[in-house]
């Protein structure tokens, strides 16, 4: 492995754990959008009811997080092989 490499490995993983000694004392939540969105419309219009409920929640927010990442992980998979599979057509 070349230098530059472990550099910017070290800087990935230094990015990755650096938020959460940031915040230690528990002074920011790590919360989602969906449940800041649901906070705001209470506040607005506190009588509203949701139309429609999920199919299935998971049972504990960091299975949903997982969940979410898995996800974008499969999508940005997908994303890079074809896109990469174009590069390799135009350069052949």
């Amino acid at each position: 492995m070349t230098r530059q490499n472990l550099i910017l490995i070290a800087l990935a993983i230094a990015i990755s754990i650096l938020p959460l000694f940031m915040f230690s004392d528990g002074s920011a939540e790590f919360s989602g959008a969906d449940g800041q969105a649901e906070g705001i419309i209470q506040e607005l219009h506190p009588t509203y009811e949701p139309w429609a409920a999920p199919l299935w929640e998971p049972p504990s927010g960091e299975i949903e997080s997982a969940l979410f990442a898995l996800q974008a992980a499969i999508g940005a998979g997908i994303l890079g092989y074809v896109l990469g599979r174009r590069h390799g057509r135009k350069s052949a």
